[in-house]
């Protein structure tokens, strides 16, 4: 690795996950962002300007190497390999862990003193707490809360994190699985019956809003649930509302 004069603050970012490298982004720093991972979609421009360079549990460790980066920012156990092999290469690496929505404002504000834009990254974070407040004014609003169902990862099936389940909360709804989403690892938030999910909806008439192809995936309807039309039984007692199937983001599922 080349020598290079000591900055003040990285300039060479290698972000392995998305949510760094949208936070540069919006705080105008994306000149320091080096390499990304093959998952990042948002900003779109990213995957056009940035080499990708990991997934989300492996690395191309020689390529980021050769990238020369002076820091490199991973996410959570699921990443500790990809950091140890990248220390043992000299490389400076930092691991977020934000779980929470209270996690992720104050991975923002590291982040922001990492790269020495403090008062760009105060004025966002108090912009993204104004519009958590005012979507949880507009969900007071709602004449009833949904029933919730997000899916982090599908094989083997995972319920949101604390952080997905507490923005359901924040806009109106209530996670179907709130007992998990306090669970720090994703292994404790496997869902042992693929179908749970199912049975903890509104009602059975509710079934036909689940995609026919998520459902095949996991052995059919519910036994004794039948969607409407066909043989449906009689809404479920003591539920109210339908379950709604989101697309996994906490964890990516097409190849990079």
């Amino acid at each position: 690795m080349a020598d290079r004069q000591p900055a003040a603050h990285p300039s060479r970012i290698v972000c392995l996950t998305e949510e760094t490298t949208e936070a540069l982004y919006l705080l105008g720093e994306e000149r320091r962002i080096v390499g990304i991972s093959g998952f990042t979609v948002r900003p779109p421009r990213a995957r056009k300007e940035k080499p990708r360079v990991s997934a989300f549990t492996s690395a191309k460790l020689d390529r980021i190497v050769a990238l020369e980066p002076d820091l490199v920012l991973g996410f959570s156990d699921l990443q500790a390999d990809i950091a140890a092999a990248l220390i043992r290469r000299g490389i400076e690496v930092h691991v977020f862990n934000q779980r929470s929505v209270a996690d992720i404002l104050r991975m923002l504000r590291t982040l922001g003193g990492m790269v020495g834009c403090e008062s760009r990254t105060s004025t966002l974070v108090t912009e993204l707490e104004a519009g958590l407040d005012a979507i949880r004014a507009m969900a007071a609003q709602l004449p009833r809360r949904p029933r919730v169902y997000f899916e982090e990862w599908d094989e083997p099936q995972i319920s949101a994190i604390r952080w997905v389940s507490e923005l359901i909360g924040i806009a109106g709804g209530d996670d179907v699985f709130p007992e998990l989403a306090a669970e720090p690892l994703g292994k404790g938030r496997i869902i042992a019956d693929p179908l749970e999910a199912v049975r903890r909806s509104a009602r059975a008439s509710a079934i036909d809003r689940l995609a026919p192809s998520w459902l095949s995936r996991r052995g059919g309807y519910p036994r004794g649930v039948a969607p409407h039309g066909r043989g449906a039984r009689a809404p479920m007692e003591g539920l109210t509302a339908s379950p709604r199937i989101a697309s996994p983001t906490g964890q990516p599922t097409r190849r990079p």
